[in-house]
């Protein structure tokens, strides 16, 4: 059984006497908030898509690595209409190179099951927010919250870094997330919600950072359970991540006379599910002999020195890499298509394959627009 002293040991409290956190920190945000392209300004009203688009994009990446991303898509798809009307080819198209790829045909999903709705609109309740495609707890809070200044407390990795050393939650994550979600919440200061948790999820990325936290400059310094202990990089505890098995296979990059390259487009669902690649072996939990079988065409296939190394979430994966040229009237194989060396940088290509390719030798370009 676990008793109420034992709870209170694995958590210590904040000095008291000073403004209420809420408020110190509402107080930082409003001199040190960010400028980033989906955030309202001061006095502006949220728009729900950008703010939805971005915390789609925001799962598992970097503000830095979203920015362009983001704003490409915009420029594309300007509005949640546009993006429903979209072929699901350009929507990966526009999603390759961000990663975690089920994301983008959520995306898709989600904004045809918005644009069905009366006027097109975003519900602002969480609860209904929760029964769109691709959308979770963490994002349905953040949409409720910044979009239509509901009082709900979206927890991100920066939120969770801030409050575990707030409190010094001494439980390691995962399992402490349902007591940080409660501490978050507590917290949320029904007046500006939003602004709320923008300001929690930007002292975490630019003050209450993983290592080297600035905590002079930081609004929660004096009562922060972790910076009076001097502990505060350790937390949030962790669990040790155990990696996957390593996985094996081959890739076979096909380059006919013009330049064009030999492409496939993997199964809808699944990892890497819609995307390109380059046709190739199954990845089998060690390295199969056999593999060099599965190439797509007769040709004069040289294995090139070395190999290419991915990380999924799941697993690390090590793909041996072949080469071939082939006459311009080579027939193009079942299930596959070639596509021109100029327009490369248009396909939805992972990163694993853009990988692959500059392995082989194979520039992608860039497609303007």
């Amino acid at each position: 059984m676990v008793t109420a002293a034992a709870t209170a040991s694995k958590t210590r409290r904040p000095a008291t006497g000073a403004a209420a956190p809420a408020d110190a920190v509402l107080a930082w945000y409003d001199r040190h908030r960010r400028a980033l392209p989906w955030r309202a300004r001061p006095g502006e009203r949220p728009d729900p898509y950008r703010v939805w688009l971005s915390e789609i994009m925001l799962q598992q990446t970097t503000v830095t690595a979203v920015r362009p991303y983001f704003e490409r898509f915009l420029t594309r798809f300007a509005t949640v209409e546009e993006l429903a009307a979209a072929p699901a080819e350009a929507v990966m198209q526009a999603w390759a190179g961000l990663g975690y790829y089920s994301r983008a045909r959520n995306l898709h999903a989600c904004a045809r099951a918005v644009a069905a709705r009366p006027g097109g609109r975003f519900p602002e309740d969480e609860a209904e927010l929760l029964a769109l495609p691709g959308i979770g707890p963490y994002t349905a809070a953040a949409i409720a919250a910044i979009a239509f200044n509901r009082v709900a407390a979206p927890v991100d990795g920066n939120v969770e870094r801030v409050i575990t050393r707030f409190y010094a939650i001494e439980e390691a994550l995962p399992a402490a997330k349902p007591a940080i979600r409660a501490r978050t919440a507590a917290l949320v200061p029904p007046p500006r919600p939003g602004d709320f948790a923008q300001a929690m999820m930007d002292l975490g990325a630019t003050i209450c950072t993983p290592k080297r936290p600035a905590c002079a400059l930081c609004p929660l310094t004096g009562p922060c359970a972790a910076r009076r202990s001097g502990l505060q990089e350790t937390f949030p505890r962790k669990a040790p991540k155990r990696e996957g098995a390593l996985r094996h296979g081959a890739a076979f990059v096909c380059v006919r006379a013009d330049g064009a390259v030999l492409l496939r487009t993997r199964p809808p669902r699944g990892l890497l599910g819609g995307m390109a690649e380059v046709p190739g072996s199954d990845w089998t939990s060690s390295p199969n002999p056999a593999a060099w079988a599965a190439a797509p065409l007769a040709a004069r296939w040289r294995r090139l020195p070395g190999i290419v190394r991915h990380v999924f979430t799941h697993f690390p994966l090590e793909l041996a890499v072949a080469r071939a040229e082939v006459a311009q009237g080579t027939p193009v194989p079942a299930g596959c298509r070639w596509a021109p060396a100029a327009s490369l940088g248009g396909e939805a290509l992972p990163n694993l394959m853009r990988k692959v390719l500059a392995h082989a030798g194979v520039e992608v370009r860039p497609v303007d627009g």
